[in-house]
């Protein structure tokens, strides 16, 4: 399998999906990218990479919200028309779905641009 051209295997360092679904750290493979559900681990257990010189900001938040917002909303909006459900069947349904959505979307994209900045040695503007 290749990423960017080179394969994963060759470099020893995990894929880019791999490292986003899991947590892996970019540079051993690790599974200790995260401390909580989606806060970072100071560093990296195994390599002793700095996770914290990283930053990935409120990009991937934003962005998620919009698109799994405007998802849900779609979906509500077909549900009340097709069906007519009472008010509570919306709560129920779309509350827990948009937390769930947004929190793991908000894991893997997290772990995918600390992985692309890793990869494409990125850093702040003026270092």
């Amino acid at each position: 399998m290749t990423d960017g051209g080179r394969k994963a295997s060759e470099t020893g360092q995990p894929a880019l999906r791999e490292a986003a679904l899991f947590g892996l750290c970019p540079r051993c493979g690790q599974r200790t990218l995260f401390a909580g559900w989606i806060a970072f681990a100071p560093r990296c257990s195994a390599c002793d990479l700095d996770f914290s010189r990283f930053n990935v900001g409120d990009g991937p938040a934003a962005f998620l919200t919009l698109v799994i917002g405007a998802i849900l909303v779609g979906l509500a909006a077909w549900l009340e028309v097709a069906v007519g459900p009472p008010w509570w069947v919306h709560v129920i349904l779309w509350v827990p779905l948009g937390v769930a959505l947004t929190l793991g979307g908000l894991r893997v994209a997290k772990a995918a641009l600390l992985w692309s900045e890793y990869r494409q040695k990125a850093g702040e503007a003026g270092r």
